[in-house]
């Protein structure tokens, strides 16, 4: 996808979040903060994105997300459930409205047989409902890799929003 058509998808998610009265979080690992970078290069953003949470470590997932160790020992931060538990303590932890949140193996290295690079893991969260996830594996190298899963976080959002 190019940039101009990035910033079209961006701003279909800021007239969604805007005619929803609806303010959004993220909680991101892989992308780096990809995802809020992308989200602020549209004017006005600050009427609907409330912050974002770049926890990279472990440590900063159970620190500033409330990620139990639990999630992180048994699954691993690259799981469904420990998205989950990114979306749902972004929202404990700001005043926003819907969350999403997004952990993977961006590459080069860092795979396995269970969990190859390209793997992402996505939760998409709304104060009021239930907590989305999905795995999704993308092919090519870090920078495509993490491209792609900014652009699934915010697909993933419309979706739940236009459902």
């Amino acid at each position: 996808m190019s940039e101009s058509a990035a910033l079209l998808l961006t701003q279909r998610l800021a007239e969604a979040m805007l005619l929803n009265h609806y303010t959004l979080v993220t909680a991101e690992s892989c992308t780096g903060g990809g995802i809020a970078q992308l989200l602020t290069c549209l004017p006005g953003s600050s009427r609907w994105f409330d912050r974002g949470f770049v926890t990279y470590s472990n440590a900063s997932k159970r620190e500033m997300l409330a990620v139990e160790e639990d999630i992180l020992s048994r699954f691993g931060a690259v799981s469904e459930e420990c998205a989950a538990a990114m979306a749902a303590g972004a929202l404990q932890n700001s005043h926003a409205d819907m969350a999403v949140s997004v952990t993977g193996i961006a590459g080069p290295d860092g795979g396995s047989a269970d969990k190859p690079v390209g793997t992402v893991c996505f939760g998409w969260a709304q104060r009021k409902g239930d907590i989305l996830t999905t795995v999704h594996v993308f092919e090519g190298g870090r920078e495509q890799v993490r491209r792609q899963s900014v652009l699934m976080a915010i697909q993933g959002l419309l979706d739940l929003l236009e459902a």
